[in-house]
């Protein structure tokens, strides 16, 4: 993608937001929330990830969101103080055109900046495009969690992967 840009998300942003991540909410196990966002809560989460230092970014083409990325504190309390866990969802159309590198590789970035150690993904496990995704980015698969997700009727595995920043 050539004229693709990344900038930071603002909560104005929420609407686009939801309507790429409440389709993913409603109709795929790539998340195992059943509750579709608003754009208060999405404006909200923005405010909070980017006022506890964290990153919430926007990968743009044209004007048009393609997808979005931002990281948290993958466990509360002190002593996970430096390890992240991300999220990233792009439009079906956006896949496989180097949007969703870019968002990862940027939230990264920002992480090292920011003291981080350590960025985790949890993928679904039948997500194999989104194992294959971390994996190529070099995350390594630490750890698989069967049947902790309950979506659709069934249970689905976790896979814990992660990178050392």
């Amino acid at each position: 993608m050539t004229d693709l840009t990344l900038r930071d998300a603002t909560p104005q942003d929420a609407a686009s937001i939801c309507a790429i991540w409440n389709p993913i909410i409603r109709d795929t196990v790539i998340t195992f929330n059943p509750v579709e966002r608003s754009p208060a809560e999405i404006a909200a989460m923005i405010r909070d990830r980017q006022g506890a230092g964290h990153a919430f970014l926007l990968a743009q083409s044209g004007g048009q969101v393609l997808g979005f990325a931002s990281y948290a504190q993958f466990r509360g309390g002190l002593g996970y103080a430096r390890c992240m866990e991300h999220t990233i969802n792009l439009q079906d159309a956006a896949r496989g055109k180097g949007a969703g590198r870019a968002l990862l590789l940027a939230l990264e970035d920002h992480a090292r900046r920011a003291g981080n150690h350590v960025m985790v993904g949890a993928v679904t496990a039948s997500n194999t495009a989104s194992v294959a995704f971390h994996a190529a980015l070099g995350y390594a698969t630490v750890g698989t969690m069967p049947q902790v997700g309950w979506k659709f009727g069934q249970f689905h595995d976790l896979v814990l992967m992660q990178k050392i920043l």
